[in-house]
């Protein structure tokens, strides 16, 4: 043993005669096994080793002083993988055929391909380690099955140096996309390694580049191992795409745009709507689709109008189930805005509604057509005759679930309060800070910038207190739709068959904890004494209709801000240019975007479509709505003066309204 220290503990041993020339002693190879064959072969064996480099040496404590390890070959072997693809339900004939012509173009050598790819280098390449390309099997046997989901097989070719699997790409080599929903491959020592997909492959003549998919693990940028570094700064590269061209249905590319796509100025003046975006009207962007430009306007896109489909990246699209659920309600939705217009230009007697009943009417019966009406309809829209049968039921109206329990609820106040709170509308109700409230526009244009309302048109409904001391204890609360509608009045009220105020609406905290309206102040932009008036809860039957006016124009306000600032705008325009980036900045592997993306699901294909009948000109939003053509005016004037992304969520929200507090 003293002489095996002393050998360890010398140079490295220089080429010598005493030793063969070859590395197979190293690993207990070929070489260990010399002294077991015959002396005949012992020296063929020999002499072939003899014309390999000295890879290295073993000193042993034997009569044998020393002998050469070779290092093992890499040993080949199949791992296996299962491949689930999605199928449509429902499928055109169109699209029958085409999927038999896949699955015969499959048996002739028109197949899926599929490649693993490894987190490490390969050293003689310098590149990512690969398995063999692989086929996808089955695809014509399975051809016929009646099931959402069918399972296909494919076998890779790996050695046993390849490591751990990273990644896999595909290349379609069919004619038509498919969904691609996950991949799972066992055989390595690993384990089985996981690839969540749900993605849409496409076609080679559309999409000639091999897709990516990586697998579930998680990593940050400077953590991804060096066998995946270069697939995944390709992956966002082809993400971000190159700003030019037309997108087609079939991209996935992300990119940003301003709303230049709300009008259509080649349908006339009317239909003329300004560019959102930027610093004249500053607004969240959208996703960049790169249609032509109109005729008239080379600002504005050309419009895409609905049912046809508007550009998103293709796995942002509904998947079947969510499409059939939105086709019908958007049906819903298109009927009951156009159904009005259409019927007042067929017959102008029947363009307003005269009294409750018919208000009533439109949650019992629907819009009630008369025959002759009715007659020229199904002449003049196609689409009608592909309802009829059910057009009552799309035309009525549902019937709100208060309604149901009682009729005249939305006449009463207590009705009116609860719905700040429990209603479409609940985060613009904040506690009263200062009285009277003041208006932060500028006085020189829209007038002092005092409220009307003074503590004598309350002090009768506070309970004994006076103003101060409820606002000290947290007993007043307001809705204030004042500085929101103010600055559009003149344009809303210049409108046939529209009016409007801006309103301010003060509410009591009652000692049931119940809120009451205890005074509503209508405004116009006018530098006189009558361009504000408070109207107060009623004591006679001729002040019990004004009061309820004076409601109704509250809630006209409430709905607007509602759809046109809550929803819209805070929910889905100002999240959409975060998925973008989201998608540009941070691959899949991205621990942050694995946790983003279940929220992101479906809001840009959301957004496409209200561009294409909610919020267009002429959309129902501005039908619908006492803002109309002026209502993303007013969406884009509160993004400018009020949104902060640090006050939009919880508790932020609500210290910011000053409903949180303690008694």
């Amino acid at each position: 043993m003293a002489a095996l220290r002393g050998s360890l503990s010398c140079p490295p041993l220089q080429r010598s005669s005493l030793f063969p020339q070859s590395s197979l002693f190293l690993s207990g190879g070929e070489q260990s096994r010399l002294n077991l064959l015959p002396l005949k072969q012992r020296k063929l064996v020999s002499g072939k080793a003899r014309r390999s480099r000295v890879t290295g040496t073993m000193i042993v404590d034997r009569p044998v002083a020393s002998a050469l390890v070779e290092k093992e070959k890499p040993v080949k072997f199949k791992v296996r993988a299962a491949i689930t693809i999605r199928r449509k339900k429902k499928q055109s004939m169109k699209e029958k055929m085409e999927t038999q012509l896949d699955a015969f173009g499959d048996r002739i050598g028109q197949s899926i391909v599929l490649e693993l790819v490894g987190t490490e280098i390969d050293p003689r390449t310098n590149r990512a380690k690969t398995s063999k390309e692989a086929i996808l099997k089955d695809w014509f046997n399975k051809k016929d099955l009646k099931a959402a989901k069918v399972v296909y097989s494919a076998e890779f070719m790996v050695d046993s140096s390849f490591g751990e699997p990273g990644a896999i790409t595909v290349l379609n080599r069919h004619n038509k996309e498919f969904f691609l929903e996950s991949i799972v491959v066992e055989g390595f020592s690993c384990g089985p390694v996981h690839f969540t997909c749900d993605s849409w492959v496409q076609s080679i003549k559309d999409q000639p580049k091999k897709r990516i998919f990586f697998t579930n693990k998680p990593y940050l940028p400077s953590e991804t191992p060096p066998g995946l570094r270069e697939l995944r700064e390709r992956d966002l590269k082809e993400i971000r795409g190159d700003g030019k061209g037309e997108r087609k249905l079939t991209d996935r590319v992300y990119d940003f745009d301003v709303y230049n796509d709300l009008g259509n100025p080649d349908k006339g003046s009317e239909y003329v709507r300004p560019v959102l975006g930027g610093d004249e009207k500053p607004y969240p962007r959208r996703c960049r689709t790169g249609r032509q430009p109109s005729n008239t306007d080379s600002r504005i896109e050309s419009r895409i109008e609905y049912p046809v489909p508007t550009y998103v990246p293709r796995d942002e699209a509904f998947e079947e189930t969510k499409q059939e659920t939105l086709a019908e309600g958007a049906l819903k939705a298109m009927l009951h805005n156009f159904m009005p217009s259409i019927v007042a230009a067929i017959d102008p007697s029947a363009n307003d509604l005269k009294c409750f009943h018919e208000f009533d009417n439109l949650f019992k019966e629907g819009i009630k057509l008369k025959k002759g009406i009715e007659d020229n309809l199904l002449k003049k829209i196609p689409l009608m005759n592909k309802i009829q049968d059910s057009s009552e039921a799309l035309l009525r109206y549902d019937t709100p679930h208060i309604i149901t329990k009682d009729k005249f609820a939305w006449l009463r106040d207590d009705e009116f309060a609860r719905q700040t709170l429990a209603g479409i509308n609940p985060v613009n109700i904040e506690r009263l800070q200062e009285f009277p409230p003041v208006s932060k526009l500028d006085p020189a244009v829209y007038g002092p910038p005092e409220s009307a309302i003074k503590e004598a048109h309350i002090v009768g409904q506070l309970d004994g207190m006076t103003v101060k001391q409820a606002i000290e204890e947290n007993r007043l609360f307001i809705l204030d739709f004042h500085d929101i509608y103010l600055p559009f009045l003149d344009r809303i009220n210049a409108m046939d068959g529209r009016k409007a105020y801006a309103t301010r609406t003060i509410f009591f905290l009652t000692s049931l904890g119940t809120l009451k309206p205890i005074a509503i102040e209508l405004s116009l932009p006018l530098m006189t004494s009558k361009a504000k008036r408070v109207l107060t809860p009623p004591s006679d039957a001729t002040s019990n209709w004004l009061w309820q006016l004076a409601k109704a124009h509250v809630s006209a306000n409430d709905a607007g801000v509602h759809q046109l600032v809550n929803h819209w705008l805070r929910t889905h325009a100002c999240i959409e240019p975060f998925i973008i980036s989201a998608h540009r900045q941070l691959s899949i592997m991205h621990p942050i975007f694995k946790l983003l993306k279940p929220h992101m699901r479906y809001n840009m294909e959301i957004n496409a479509i209200a561009r294409q009948f909610l919020i267009n000109a002429g959309g129902v939003i501005e039908s619908s709505f006492t803002p109309g053509p002026v209502s993303m005016d007013i969406s884009s004037a509160f993004y400018e003066e009020h949104w902060r992304f640090d006050q939009e969520g919880l508790p932020a929200d609500l210290i910011r309204r000053f409903t949180i507090f303690c008694y």
